[in-house]
């Protein structure tokens, strides 16, 4: 394609932050290809929308934003891609998007626009105030966080939860070489980020597919190795100018001693740790082939605790799973007031064809799903609002990000996941060390968002 398409292009992100680093790799495509990225809202000649599938709500909200795409520009071309269309292919069938765009096409997606525009010219190039750069594109969108950006290492899932597609939109196991990784880090440090976040589809199995021997082991032992992925954090802390190491979603099973002795080296790993549950009941884990226990979780969570101080533990929930019987509810409500988490994603069961589970007997009615959930989420509010508690007094490192509008306040994330606001002036990305005085009154939202919801109050002290 020429240095400049003279075309305006959108993004539209869905779901996990593996795909807001899709999304930003297809931003870059797109601007070396010299098309002005605009945002969604607005005319544009290519909208792509990179939809989620995870929940039959995710998928809605996918399909109402392609449509919306459709009704903004008629004649626009209309791109989905990602998890959704690699499941379902209705869409292109029906005529409503003009093109597929698989997980494993999206690297290749210029050469697939080409192709389809090759078919007919579409409108004029946008006026030079009506685009913005790429880096303003990204920060508008997330992409980066602002001070922080995320970092996929690895795609595919082979677990097979009885309840999840992914592993069917997916494929297989793929992970990125160390020295790969590290070489991008390095050249983000270089544009200013001091956190990086450490993603991909299911990170517990990192570097698993180098070895098929170790794979195979670690399911037979019931746990993973963690090797490599603790080979990454380490390798990740020798990066001059980067502060921070932040993991995106574990399995329980990761958490030995071994892995946590390994991480613990790290003085930039952030005592953060998002440990996928799922449910507190045996019986209903059994159902979702989830491959442990509640009692394996505990002594995750407790390896954890004993290794760094006051850890952010947080969490995923399913209410009403099928054939999640009141006693197997009550069952997993005890397990999360024991665990006493400080925030739980909490879910009801989302039926989604294709999957083991959507098949099973005894699904369980949409009022008791939402019922299960509501009383999940009050038993987390009780806990989460007792680790807020916990801070008052403490001195934490807060990563600045952003200005809130409304108060002035300046607002951060804490090494362990906390939002802190500071009265007074900061330079976006600086850190600071501030005690914790109480509870910040903030309404708005137009701050990062990362971090537990309650926003904290901290007075700087260095």
């Amino acid at each position: 394609m020429a240095e400049s398409s003279g075309l305006r292009a959108a993004i539209c992100t869905m779901g996990c932050k593996v795909n807001s680093y899709e999304s930003a790799k297809m931003a870059k495509q797109l601007s070396e290809a010299g098309f002005a990225l605009v945002d969604f809202k607005d005319p544009a000649d290519v909208y792509i929308i990179n939809t989620c599938t995870v929940t039959q709500v995710a998928a809605k909200k996918s399909r109402q934003m392609i449509h919306r795409a459709r009704k903004l520009s008629p004649s626009a071309l209309v791109i989905a891609a990602g998890c959704y269309v690699d499941r379902d292919d209705s869409l292109i069938r029906e005529g409503v998007i003009d093109l597929a765009v698989s997980n494993q096409d999206k690297e290749r997606l210029i050469p697939r626009i080409e192709a389809a525009l090759a078919k007919g010219p579409l409108t004029q190039a946008p006026s030079p105030e009506e685009s913005m750069d790429r880096s303003a594109f990204l920060e508008e969108h997330g992409f980066t966080e602002h001070s922080r950006a995320f970092i996929k290492v690895q795609d595919g899932c082979r677990q097979f939860c009885t309840y999840c597609i992914i592993p069917y939109v997916r494929g297989p196991l793929k992970s990125r070489p160390v020295e790969n990784i590290v070489q991008e880090v390095e050249g983000l440090v270089s544009q200013g980020f001091r956190e990086v976040v450490i993603t991909g589809i299911h990170l517990s199995s990192y570097g698993l597919d180098w070895e098929e021997t170790s794979y195979n082991r670690a399911q037979s032992e019931g746990m993973f190795l963690g090797n490599h992925l603790s080979d990454l954090i380490l390798s990740l802390e020798k990066i001059h100018g980067l502060e921070r190491i932040r993991l995106g979603s574990l399995e329980p099973r990761l958490i030995t001693e071994e892995f946590v002795s390994r991480i613990r080296e790290s003085r930039k790993l952030c005592p953060h740790f998002h440990l996928s549950l799922q449910s507190g009941c045996d019986r209903t884990l059994k159902a979702m082939n989830r491959q442990y226990t509640a009692e394996d979780y505990l002594q995750a969570v407790a390896l954890l605790r004993e290794a760094f101080e006051d850890p952010c533990i947080t969490t995923d929930v399913i209410a009403g799973f099928p054939g999640e019987t009141e006693e197997d509810h009550l069952e997993s409500l005890a397990f999360l007031k024991k665990v006493s988490f400080a925030e739980a994603h909490v879910f009801p069961y989302s039926r989604m064809e294709g999957t083991v589970a959507a098949r099973m007997a005894d699904q369980v009615p949409q009022d008791v799903k939402k019922k299960r959930a509501h009383q999940l989420l009050e038993v987390t509010a009780v806990s989460s609002e007792a680790y807020m508690n916990s801070m008052q007094g403490r001195i934490l490192e807060v990563l600045m990000e952003q200005k809130d509008e409304e108060t002035g306040l300046w607002v951060g994330t804490s090494k362990n996941y906390l939002r802190v606001a500071v009265d007074r002036e900061c330079v976006q990305g600086e850190i600071l060390f501030c005690r914790i005085v109480g509870k910040a009154n903030i309404r708005s939202a137009n701050h990062s968002a990362s971090g537990l919801d309650t926003i904290l109050q901290g007075q700087v002290t260095s």
